[in-house]
């Protein structure tokens, strides 16, 4: 009983005042910093790094952080490089599906354009048919030949 109250105290603090990813720094701050290293270029990432007055596993766990949505909640990822290997198959899976669903958009607008073209030519299909049967109706009767007459008999 005396530990389910320790318990529940324990959560309540931890609920009321969130733990800080990283002290001395903001959710705001990190997420800042997080964009500014994916924005380097390709090759600069480590150099930028190195110049900033913290650790590169510090900075790890932060962006692991901002990538799975957990900076806003007080998330800390655990340690260890199986998690972090995880996240960045996490990560890719989900860039390798935002580009099917761009693909798949583009291929539905194309599909779209091509359904749109087919329809304005039936359309123009089916007046052009309206057009010659009104035409004919308004053509007066021929008169139907067998075949050709000889009159030189």
């Amino acid at each position: 009983s005396l530990f389910a109250r320790l318990v529940v105290s324990q959560f309540t603090i931890s609920w009321r005042w969130r733990v800080s990813v990283s002290m001395g720094y903001s959710a705001e701050e990190i997420r800042a910093l997080v964009q500014e290293y994916e924005d380097q270029p390709f090759g600069t990432k480590r150099e930028w790094l190195r110049a900033q007055p913290f650790s590169e596993g510090k900075f790890r766990r932060w962006r692991m952080t901002v990538i799975r949505g957990d900076l806003d909640r007080g998330l800390v990822p655990r340690e260890g490089g199986s998690m972090a290997k995880s996240a960045d198959r996490h990560f890719s899976a989900q860039a390798e599906r935002a580009r099917q669903i761009r693909d798949q958009q583009a291929q539905l607008e194309r599909m779209q354009a091509r359904i749109d073209e087919l329809e304005a030519a039936n359309d123009a299909l089916g007046k052009a048919i309206g057009l010659l049967h009104a035409m004919r109706e308004h053509e007066p009767d021929m008169q139907e030949t067998t075949g050709p007459t000889r009159t030189d008999s």
